[in-house]
């Protein structure tokens, strides 16, 4: 008997170490760090670069490509396969047998190796990710009043529940903003009359099949045409979507006859072409729990933002000044029930569904993260939402998927309205605009946000009185420790940081000779720096990445 296990268990491992499985291969540095750094337009466009400038966000090491040569070593490797590439990571993603995946430790240049499958992986994942503290979410009641009105045909019920007519009356339609939109295809967009203005006054940049890895955007599943639609739809008195004047790319990084944890690899590969490109907003009506291969699948405790390879890649994204949107998740009434992967990332606006008076779709994914943070942030209409087919007709459609690029769309215009504030300014107005924002619910989050009252908010935001540049105070951005100014007759300052929202968060008395602040403990944001003495009194922005 003890033979027969001893040989079962023997065959089981040999089984194991015999079959293929992903993986991504960590790389200890950069050789041509330098030269890529002091050359930038090597490796980023010129609007890539005036984004940068403009939200105050260095260059640095994230920014430069993988070396060439790891990558060739890697592809002359027996029994490896390379998949996809991410340079923020510096990381490959690979395919092979197990031992030649840990044989890859012995390379000089390899930092680390993880497995897809959890059961595989001995080592904790790699993260330089903020650890957020725990919420507790609350729960509401609030009512949310709309109007009715015929100007947009049968898509005004969505637009003017997040106030958009009142940005698309006074001139904000998405005009000179870039949105990529990350999905499984876009089959009939240069055909259908909805899209022909886009090509007409090339706001269709481009784009990338990354899952055929070729330049035929128009294919494959229809989800992602239905999904631009909600943004750049427009037929003559029946439908205008949320972003008309917007230019958009288009990327294609979900194969819809599989699901792989590659799917992910490709949406951090299109991530970091559309920084590279310069584009403003990114948008994703993808999410990603389980796989063909249940080895692969994600526990709720993975849902904290800072273990899924996607979901790490969207706030490294966040912070090269670009705002992400993605659809929180259509699970809410199956016994899964928690929004997917990327939607719990740190920086990302996670999109909820309601219907059109207002109300929670059932289906709609519910929060918070599993560490405890706001999820999903904000809603839209997600339930009975209007689309565009591919035969040209406007019909209604449920899902997240269409809640999050309505919702990707307005935030192009509210950017417009306001194109010198951060990603990180916009994340917080909207937040504060929406109708739940004192007490947000699992399930809706921060509820629907008022994109007039946003705008209104951001105007707020920029008044030069209460504010002072924030370079002022530096580093800025910083993760850790900022040195506050002092003036030439001040000895001891009393230095009060609270949110955008006026919570005080930090309160603490400096002297000339330790002029310095730790901000280690709050989350990634923007926040307002009060600086008392007894001769002054100032205010300072900070932004914490």
């Amino acid at each position: 008997m003890r033979y027969i296990l001893v040989v079962f268990v023997t065959f089981i491992m040999q089984v194991s170490w015999g079959q293929t499985e992903d993986a991504w291969v960590y790389f200890k540095d950069k050789p041509q760090q330098v030269s890529f750094l002091e050359n930038p337009l090597k490796m980023l466009s010129p609007r890539a670069i005036e984004r940068r400038k403009k939200q105050a966000i260095p260059l640095d090491f994230l920014d430069v490509p993988i070396s060439l040569s790891y990558i060739n070593e890697l592809r002359n490797q027996e029994g490896i396969k390379v998949l996809a590439k991410s340079k923020w990571m510096n990381a490959l993603h690979i395919r092979g047998t197990v031992p030649a995946i840990k044989a890859l430790l012995a390379l000089g240049f390899v930092e680390t190796v993880y497995f897809a499958n959890s059961v595989l992986q001995q080592q904790p994942i790699i993260t330089n990710l903020t650890i957020t503290k725990p919420i507790k979410i609350k729960t509401a009641s609030a009512k949310l009043t709309v109007s009715l009105g015929v100007d947009y045909g049968k898509s005004l019920r969505q637009l003017e529940m997040l106030k958009g007519e009142v940005l698309h009356r006074v001139g904000f339609k998405g005009a000179g903003m870039q949105i990529a939109v990350m999905d499984a295809g876009f089959p009939k967009v240069d055909e259908l009359e909805a899209f022909s203005h886009l090509f007409e006054n090339n706001q269709l940049l481009g784009g990338y099949n990354f899952v055929d890895r070729n330049t035929n955007i128009y294919t494959n599943h229809s989800h992602g045409q239905l999904v631009l639609s909600t943004m750049a739809g427009q037929l003559e008195n029946e439908y205008i979507g949320t972003a008309p004047e917007a230019s958009y790319y288009l990327f294609i990084t979900e194969d819809a006859q599989h699901e792989t944890p590659l799917e992910e690899s490709l949406w951090v590969e299109a991530a970091e072409k559309a920084d590279s490109l310069g584009v403003d907003i990114i948008t994703t009506s993808l999410g990603y729990t389980t796989f063909d291969n249940s080895a692969y699948n994600y526990s709720y405790s993975d849902l904290d933002g800072k273990t899924a390879f996607m979901s790490k890649a969207a706030t490294i994204a966040f912070s090269k000044g670009i705002f992400l949107v993605n659809a929180a998740g259509n699970s809410g009434n199956t016994p899964w029930k928690y929004i997917g992967v990327p939607a719990d990332a740190i920086d990302i606006l996670s999109v909820g569904a309601v219907n059109s008076q207002g109300e929670i779709a059932a289906f709609s994914s519910y929060g918070p993260s599993s560490d405890g943070r706001i999820k999903p942030t904000v809603c839209a209409q997600g339930e009975g939402a209007y689309v565009i087919r591919t035969n040209g007709t406007v019909s209604t459609a449920n899902g997240t998927s269409f809640s999050g690029p309505i919702m990707a769309g307005m935030v192009a215009c509210l950017w417009q309205s306001n194109p010198s504030v951060s990603n990180t300014e916009l994340m917080e107005v909207i937040k504060k605009s929406a109708h739940l924002f004192e007490n947000p619910t699992a399930q809706e989050g921060y509820g629907i946000p008022d994109f007039e009252k946003a705008m209104s908010l951001l105007n707020e935001l920029l008044m030069e009185d209460p504010l002072v540049v924030f370079e002022q105070v530096y580093p800025n951005p910083s993760d850790k420790i900022i040195t506050i100014p002092f003036k030439k007759e001040e000895k001891t300052l009393q230095i009060t940081i609270v949110s955008i929202a006026g919570k005080k968060l930090i309160q603490i008395d400096i002297t000339r000779e330790i002029p310095t602040v730790d901000i280690r403990t709050l989350t990634n944001g923007l926040y307002i720096i009060q600086v008392q003495s007894p001769i002054d009194k100032r205010t300072y922005k900070l932004i914490k990445k």
